[in-house]
């Protein structure tokens, strides 16, 4: 029981400061997951990789990782506790900001938000980065597929297979020659 009240403050609390959307807390995310849970740095870069190619939101990765804790109650409660706060947060504040018009406070906050949101996002990538570029292989494979989604208008996804199977095709050959 103490594992699911847990899990409900920590996904409650992950909600309300993912601002600028859930990226912004994957370094949380994954030093909580790691410490408290024992998920490692590999599986969580695994699970976010499914979340990032499956349909819809990309943070519904927080089921999986609910339900590797805690079963199916566990995924229910860590989805309820991720997107409920900061989807009433956003109703709440999308009401006020409506109302609140072109105001100079409405642009000082909109103003010191974006380098928060920036910085946090950033954070986010630099922990999914961390764990899972290991050599020069990953290297390649990263800065291949940062290059690719920057200056082509190919789909982000096609990059992600695409470079996803070089990359697993390139590991086992190096295994298998070695």
């Amino acid at each position: 029981m103490l594992v699911l009240i847990h899990l409900v403050l920590t996904f409650g609390m992950l909600s309300l400061l993912a601002v600028g959307g859930g990226t912004a807390v994957l370094h949380e995310m994954q030093e909580v997951l790691e410490q408290n849970y024992k998920i490692s740095s590999d599986t969580f870069v695994h699970v976010y990789s499914v979340g990032q190619l499956a349909p819809g939101p990309n943070m519904t990765m927080v089921l999986i990782f609910g339900f590797k804790i805690a079963g199916f109650v566990g995924a229910a409660l860590v989805g309820l506790a991720f997107f409920l706060p900061s989807s009433f947060l956003c109703f709440w504040v999308g009401r006020i900001w409506a109302k609140i018009g072109d105001t100079p406070w409405r642009r000082a906050v909109q103003n010191a938000l974006e380098p928060i949101s920036i910085g946090l996002m950033c954070s986010g990538v630099y922990a999914v980065a961390r764990a899972a570029i290991e050599g020069p292989l990953t290297i390649a494979l990263a800065v291949t597929s940062f290059v690719i989604i920057m200056f082509t208008r190919v789909n982000p996804v096609y990059v992600i297979l695409g470079v996803g199977g070089i990359g697993a095709g390139l590991n086992y050959w190096l295994s298998v020659a070695h």
